[in-house]
């Protein structure tokens, strides 16, 4: 076994190399290899093709590609825009105005792509000229697109669960049905926080704007139908006993087609370029993949996680503190890592931990995409930030930053809630399951 520092100086490698531009993928194997010639020798390297196999070898990581395909088909079939009409008509007259339909619109679109980063574009190209044409505060509209997407990762169905349940073995449907009340616990709670802000500074909110006749708000809840019913059909189906979460993510797919086809937005151009974006973030995901499997082999051989198991009891840390160690540990790393990144090249030593020290590993899944949720919009790595900055082309990054501070301190008192209130997380898988 080798020693805390040495397993520290190693992951400081790791994230220097990533911070030089190196490939996620590349700077994991390269720490995985660094470490064990210097400990093992070349034996070990002769297991690699065995932890490729074993790691890829997996069925229900073909429901990454499937699940970001159907991301792909709904982003380019025009669900967003009348799903964003909808919420506007029914929640313009909220405090806060069309500020609500930016969070509203997120969590319905996320509960069914499970991606935030196609969450913040699709959102940000729809409300963003609408919002500034009606003189909404830019920084807050801003921090409410990026900070909505973030419930991508988790309202299920979600690829970022699927990872972290494959990798930890992990129940998929437990784990879906374990975000499910806390996201709409925290889509409620941005809502208030919206509300609370705009009755302090109703400026940030435009003008108030007339209330629509309720036969046209009722003709407009068509829109939000084909989303629901993607995410009902795909989570019943789990929930049901019909099919595995990767039969559920081919039903989705199908479900999705099915609506692009009734818009009248299918055709071949728009398949090949949801093909093309799949096939890019499905080898990116699954080459990460790999790496945290050698890396993993690795870390597990040089008895990594015993000795921080070790050195965790010897200080008498009991669950709440290292949790909250956690919190500070992954905000901080929120702030130079990519989201997933993170959680894959940090679980295999943290996970053991979490295991001794009695924590249920559904809810820390939960409080890992929290965590990984927070740092989507924390700067100066979080990708919402700029995919909004992206989206908007006018003004300064910093006025994303700012206009998402009040949610990162939210999702962050959000998270210490969950950790005296494990029930919200607990409740609705115990009673599936």
């Amino acid at each position: 076994m080798i020693g805390v520092g040495e397993a520290a100086l190693g992951f400081m490698l790791m994230l220097g190399l990533m911070l030089v531009g190196l490939p996620v993928a590349v700077a994991m194997f390269l720490t995985a290899f660094v470490g064990a010639m210097l400990t093992m020798g070349w034996p070990v390297l002769m297991t690699f093709g065995n932890q490729i196999w074993s790691g890829q070898n997996d069925f229900i990581l073909t429901a990454i590609p499937l699940f970001v395909f159907l991301g792909e088909i709904l982003v380019r079939s025009g669900v967003a825009d009348g799903l964003y009409r909808c919420l506007s008509d029914w929640l313009r007259r909220l405090p806060g105005g069309l500020l609500h339909s930016n969070i509203g619109a997120s969590a319905v679109f996320a509960a069914v792509s499970g991606s935030s980063v196609a969450t913040a574009a699709t959102i940000g190209n729809v409300a963003i000229p609408i919002l500034t044409e009606r003189k909404y505060d830019e920084r807050l509209t801003a921090g409410t697109i990026a900070a909505g997407a973030t419930l991508g990762i988790l309202i299920p169905p979600s690829i970022n669960m699927i990872i972290y349940g494959s990798m930890t073995n992990t129940s998929i449907g437990q784990l879906f049905a374990a975000g499910i009340v806390p996201g709409i616990a925290l889509t409620l709670a941005f809502m208030g926080l919206i509300a609370g802000i705009a009755l302090f500074r109703p400026s940030v909110a435009g003008p108030t704007l007339p209330a629509r006749p309720m036969q046209e708000k009722l003709r407009s809840l068509l829109e939000i139908l084909p989303p629901l019913a993607i995410f009902a059909v795909v989570m019943g189906v789990i929930y049901g006993g019909w099919a595995t979460p990767t039969e559920s993510a081919a039903i989705g797919v199908t479900c999705a087609l099915v609506v692009a086809l009734a818009k009248r937005r299918l055709n071949l151009s728009v398949l090949h370029e949801a093909m093309i974006s799949t096939v890019r973030i499905s080898a990116m995901i699954l080459l990460i993949l790999v790496g945290a499997q050698f890396l993993n082999f690795v870390i597990g051989m040089l008895g990594i996680p015993q000795t921080l198991t070790r050195y965790v009891v010897e200080l008498g840390a009991g669950p709440i503190q290292v949790l909250f160690l956690l919190i500070l540990f992954y905000l901080v790393l929120g702030c130079f890592m990519e989201t997933l990144s993170m959680m894959i090249a940090t679980l295999p030593v943290v996970f053991p931990l979490i295991l001794n020290l009695g924590i249920d590993p559904v809810w820390f899944g939960i409080f890992l995409v929290l965590m990984m949720e927070t740092g989507l919009i924390t700067p100066p790595i979080g990708m919402n930030l700029y995919i909004v900055q992206g989206v908007r082309m006018r003004g300064s990054i910093m006025d994303v930053i700012w206009g998402s501070l009040p949610f990162v301190i939210l999702m962050l008192a959000f998270t210490v809630m969950l950790i005296f209130v494990p029930g919200l997380v607990l409740w609705l898988p115990e009673l599936l399951f």
